[in-house]
């Protein structure tokens, strides 16, 4: 049994859109109205419905199913392999691509993909859902992730990160003209309080985010940068590059609302990955090309 206490700023929300915005359990919508109709869930100890209106303060307890590896099958999806030894893969996942399976939602994951690929040949730290996930990029980033394929390579991975010695460099396309050369955004995040399915910069109670960026390129109205993560926050370049005025261009949950350029999500793509090797203990960096729809677009800009 799960327990969740609604935090403060959650006012009169339906449920079932209240819990599409954990991060943890992660349910879907259509998933958390199943639990709901098979009275797995209870509002402050009593049988509810999908719209029952939840507030801060109200606690939830969560009866959720455990995992199968039914859950999750493979499939045959082919993947941009960069590298691959026996402890791991570096996989350069395309856009539109979600990460790992989440409940209700089992299909066309990087995760499927890469069952295919490795069969039982991956960490099973973070379960049946997850298995070799040690992190991880949106559904509209592209770019390179590390796969792990035994628990010795997951948890090796999972410490460097921890400590934030891992390298990761993006670049994005953001919407102004940065004047400066570089500079470093360090605000700390945590979940919207106006908005459950944002993150916001939080003062308070946000975790600690670091962000480094400096201009690779100018086209007028627009900037290609690169981004040196410190932290690894959930939306944290997105976040950080539209707080000081020049957000990721195409993105439609912190951007603006209109588009010039017809876009599939976020301009920003992992292209950098380095980290301590877990068997070797020597430093190893991968480097990914700009994706095909990055290059279009930057030639689109510099005409």
């Amino acid at each position: 049994m799960i327990k969740v206490n609604v935090p403060e700023g959650v006012d009169q929300v339906r449920l079932d859109q209240f819990l599409s915005t954990l991060e943890e359990p992660e349910i879907s919508r259509s998933y958390a109205s199943k639990l709901i109709k098979d009275d797995r869930i209870q509002l402050n100890g009593r049988s509810c419905k999908a719209s029952s209106k939840v507030k801060e303060g109200d606690e939830l307890l969560i009866d959720m199913p455990e995992p199968v590896s039914l859950d999750v099958v493979a499939e045959d999806i082919p993947l941009d392999i960069v590298y691959e030894d026996e402890d791991f893969l570096i996989v350069n996942k395309p856009k539109g691509m979600v990460v790992h399976p989440a409940a209700g939602h089992y299909q066309g994951t990087l995760v499927n993909a890469v069952m295919n690929h490795c069969g039982e040949e991956l960490s099973t730290i973070n379960g049946v859902m997850r298995p070799g996930i040690v992190h991880r990029i949106d559904k509209n980033t592209t770019g390179l992730l590390v796969v792990c394929k035994n628990d010795k390579s997951h948890k090796s991975l999972a410490e460097q990160l921890k400590e934030h010695s891992i390298t990761r460099k993006y670049v994005a396309v953001v919407c102004g003209n940065i004047k400066e050369d570089s500079g470093t955004v360090d605000a700390p995040l945590g979940r919207s309080k106006k908005d459950r399915k944002k993150q916001a910069i939080d003062m308070v109670d946000g975790r600690d985010a670091v962000t480094h960026f400096r201009v690779l390129e100018r086209f007028g109205d627009y900037t290609l940068v690169e981004c040196v993560l410190e932290t690894g926050r959930t939306h944290q370049i997105r976040v950080h590059m539209a707080s000081i005025g020049h957000p990721v261009l195409g993105d439609d949950v912190y951007g603006p609302k209109r588009c010039p350029f017809t876009l599939e999500g976020q301009c920003l793509h992992a292209k950098v990955l380095g980290f301590i090797h877990p068997s070797t203990g020597e430093y190893v960096e991968f480097d990914s090309e700009y994706p095909e729809y990055l290059k279009q677009l930057m030639d689109r800009l510099r005409k």
